[in-house]
């Protein structure tokens, strides 16, 4: 233990039940670089020595965040909202997502400000009432629906990995050797003083994959998964879209490791030409300043951003520790085409002469959202033969035959765009894959 480090321990354990020693000695871990040094001396403290609920809980935080989830638990002890907030932290940590979800209730049940966006994304938090439920999205706008006669534990989801991304190999190799090993090996990049976390933008058409990729690299660094929609985040009264944007990093840094993925980017990082300066300034400033940590160290958060239109996004937003890393996602390969073409053919009634490895082969340049629309279509007909035939008609190779002399990849005004921005606007190299697939798929 540092020696600075020491003294502040020693001095807490010599003035049991001092909020000041203990804060101070919260504040100086904290800015060492190994604040779990004293993970072990604050599990040895008696938690009802200290009379202030808020030096308690900030002890049960700083567990939490540094891997001692079940010793937080007893300072985080009582019913008041911060509390119980805390226990669903620690107790989903602790992999019992079922008491984590009783405790989130109850503390939203309570006081609906306490809420928290990681635990939101983990799951949605539903309250009884008569036959409905409600339910708060990230915006802090409640939803009514209907209770469903079972409902699953709250927080299954299944992991996504890069197993789950048919193709995309290439994309893949740069996000691991980009993201994904800083995260698995931390001590061997600090000791070449890299960092895990910062920011990577990924572009590419619409519908190619982006948002799934985000999730399967926070499945491959076992990372907290915390989707970030900018329309939720922007709010008409002054200061409520700053205070969720930063209340969002701060939840993120509180549940490290954490991807927070941010879709259509652009919405905040337009350039001048392409949005309000005087209306969006301010919002702007705050993601900048959060992005560059001033307040609060971003180690092991890493934010994921996606846009359809990199050429709209300010040069201020792609400097350095910011989105300096950029991933360019193209339209799926063949091997992705097969794997979608899996996906939306399964249990589907198809005749032997659907040749999935031929359809994938005319696919070219579609997107993953142009392949399910494509499989549409060929079930539309395949209904219509059903209902003609009063028989359960298959699907068959005439049927995408049909569909595929109908259909245009939709990616294709995209890449049209691109090729110019490649061609006249690359002096930075921001475009040197994209004109790389340009020519390996030229025609």
């Amino acid at each position: 233990m540092d020696n600075d480090i020491g003294e502040l321990a020693q001095a807490a354990r010599d003035a049991s039940g001092s909020e000041a020693v203990l804060k101070a000695l919260l504040r100086a871990a904290r800015e060492t670089a190994d604040p779990a040094q004293i993970v072990g001396f604050l599990s040895e403290l008696a938690p009802a020595a200290y009379k202030s609920e808020d030096a308690r809980l900030r002890v049960a935080d700083f567990l939490i965040e540094f891997g001692a989830a079940a010793d937080a638990l007893d300072w985080a002890a009582g019913d008041t909202p911060k509390a119980l907030v805390l226990r669903a932290r620690a107790t989903l940590v602790d992999g019992d997502r079922a008491a984590a979800a009783r405790h989130y209730r109850a503390a939203l049940a309570s006081d609906a400000s306490v809420r928290d966006a990681a635990l939101d994304a983990e799951f949605a938090v539903a309250q009884a009432h008569g036959g409905g439920a409600e339910i708060f999205d990230l915006g802090g706008r409640r939803i009514e629906t209907p209770r469903p006669a079972a409902t699953p534990a709250p927080g299954d989801r299944e992991r996504v990995t890069f197993a789950d991304v048919g193709g995309h190999e290439d994309v893949k190799a740069q996000i691991r050797r980009r993201i994904v090993h800083p995260f698995a090996r931390p001590a061997l990049f600090q000791r070449f003083r890299k960092k895990a976390g910062g920011g990577v933008l990924m572009f590419g058409p619409p519908g190619c994959g982006k948002t799934l990729l985000a999730r399967a690299t926070a499945g491959e660094c076992a990372a907290r998964f915390v989707p970030i929609h900018i329309p939720e985040i922007l709010d008409m009264y002054i200061g409520q879209s700053e205070k969720r944007l930063a209340a969002a990093f701060e939840q993120a840094r509180r549940s490290r490791p954490t991807v927070l993925f941010i879709d259509e980017i652009e919405a905040l990082a337009a350039r001048r030409k392409y949005s309000s300066e005087n209306a969006q300034s301010t919002l702007v400033s705050t993601f900048l300043s959060e992005m560059d940590g001033i307040s609060a160290s971003n180690e092991g958060v890493l934010v994921l951003a996606a846009t359809n239109v990199p050429w709209a996004i300010d040069p201020a937003f792609r400097r350095p520790g910011r989105f300096d890393r950029v991933v360019f996602v193209p339209p799926p390969d063949e091997a992705a085409r097969r794997a979608i073409l899996r996906l939306h053919l399964a249990d589907r009634p198809r005749a032997g002469d659907v040749d999935i490895e031929a359809i994938a082969a005319r696919t070219s340049g579609f997107s993953g959202a142009d392949i399910a629309g494509l499989v549409d279509a060929a079930v539309e007909l395949a209904i219509e033969d059903s209902m003609r035939d009063d028989t359960i008609a298959p699907l068959t190779a005439a049927h995408f035959r049909s569909t595929l002399t109908a259909m245009r990849p939709s990616t294709l005004e995209w890449l049209s765009s691109a090729r110019n921005y490649a061609k006249y606007a690359n002096q930075g190299g921001l475009y040197d894959e994209v004109a790389a697939f340009l020519d390996k798929h030229a025609r």
